[in-house]
């Protein structure tokens, strides 16, 4: 899906995006976008807590949003940071409607 270079992984680096990004909220997610100066990749991290479900629920909707950005990365900026919070509807929306909704947001904040 994402190679590790795509992937925010520290605490550290959600925080601050969601701190100082750029908000797009819609009826399933938010996005939170940083622009950096860096000629690197752009980088994505998910935050889907147990509002949304059960375990299997969750990790469904991570893949989802996962898919999503891997296949918009092309559209991203490079030196972005993305962190999508999936909301407590997104565990009933189907792909076509997450797809639609960050995809907009993600042209919306990171194109």
């Amino acid at each position: 899906m994402l190679a590790r270079q795509n992937r925010l992984t520290r605490g550290a680096e959600y925080k601050a995006v969601v701190r100082r990004g750029n908000r797009c909220a819609g009826a399933n997610s938010i996005t939170y976008v940083t622009q950096s100066g860096d000629d690197r990749a752009a980088r994505f991290g998910f935050i889907v807590s147990k509002q949304v479900g059960s375990a299997v629920v969750r990790n469904t909707v991570r893949r989802r949003l996962k898919a999503v950005c891997a296949a918009a990365l092309t559209d991203v900026r490079p030196g972005a940071d993305v962190v999508i919070r999936a909301l407590p509807g997104s565990a009933t929306a189907d792909f076509a409607q997450l797809r639609d909704e960050v995809t907009r947001c993600l042209a919306k904040r990171a194109a």
